[in-house]
């Protein structure tokens, strides 16, 4: 009988691959959620796009780790590196826009761009054509080319508030990014709209968007087991053969001391050098016992 076996241990594994399904499937209904919110007018101005894969969630971290080390936002550096790497952990990255919001305002004079009670601010600092917003000429130098409409903003809001609800329900963990969304937005996703947020979704054990530390970027789980493995890749090298050396008890004066990692290291390289001068003696004495 067919099974599917699933776990999330080893990433990008075939049965981490069959998780990863489940939550392309729950993102799929988020996405629905999202565009059946109540929107302004009731017309229809979100548009939304999942992102998924170890390439493309690989190219969307390095796109958020370009925008930390660019000068006029350096204050946002440390956000954009840490959050770079949720981007990585994350299942799938859903991407929610309103395509509406920067050339068909709602016209209701509300002031909530400027202050002022009209849309002027916002039409005074478009190019207009036959009296349109003309978005032809799409150069900026700032993150998001503004000014956009408030109310299809508060739009595009009532549609993530929507999405994470359906996330809530359906257990998936999620969380809203500013910063993904400008990194999406760079690599031309919901490539009709001037303002992004990102909601990147996971089914795991230990949600990887809360709890997490400063630095998260030197810290987080794919560098500690980087260093893990070369660290015991070392220890293989320059402990003893286990054809030639006997079992060793741990030296309880030895124990006591282990209280960090670089503790245990230098433990153990102690260990190897005694381990070499009784094999020195144990050559010139064979019948010799060695005791620990």
């Amino acid at each position: 009988m067919p099974r599917i076996y699933i776990d999330e241990n080893l990433q990008y594994s075939p049965q981490d691959m069959n998780r990863r399904e489940n939550t392309l499937g729950a993102a799929r209904l988020i996405v629905n959620a999202a565009l059946t919110a109540p929107m302004g007018g009731g017309v229809p101005q979100v548009e939304a796009e999942i992102v998924y894969g170890q390439e493309e969630q690989e190219a969307l971290a390095r796109e958020m780790e370009k925008l930390a080390y660019e000068k006029e936002k350096k204050f946002l550096d440390r956000i954009f590196l840490t959050e770079s790497v949720m981007a990585r952990q994350a299942d799938a990255v859903i991407f929610l826009g309103n395509y509406r919001a920067s050339d068909d305002p709602f016209d209701v004079n509300c002031g909530g761009c400027s202050g002022q009670p009209s849309c002027s601010f916002l039409y005074e600092r478009k190019k207009l054509t036959a009296h349109l917003i003309d978005l032809t000429d799409r150069r900026t130098d700032r993150l998001i080319n503004g000014p956009l409409c408030t109310v299809r903003v508060t739009d595009l809001g009532f549609a993530m508030g929507s999405a994470l609800q359906m996330a809530n329900r359906l257990m998936v963990d999620a969380r809203p990014f500013y910063t993904m969304g400008l990194a999406g937005q760079r690599l031309g996703y919901c490539r009709n709209s001037a303002i992004l947020v990102a909601i990147p979704v996971a089914t795991m054990s230990k949600n990887p968007f809360v709890d997490v530390c400063p630095d998260y970027h030197m810290m987080a789980r794919e560098k500690i087991q980087t260093n893990v493995r070369q660290y015991l890749t070392f220890m293989r090298q320059i402990g003893p053969d286990y054809r030639t050396s006997a079992v060793q008890k741990a030296d309880p004066e030895d124990e006591a001391r282990i209280k960090t990692y670089m503790d245990w290291m230098d433990v153990m390289r102690k260990r190897f050098l005694k381990f070499k001068e009784r094999s020195k003696s144990s050559d010139t004495e064979p019948d010799a016992e060695e005791e620990e």
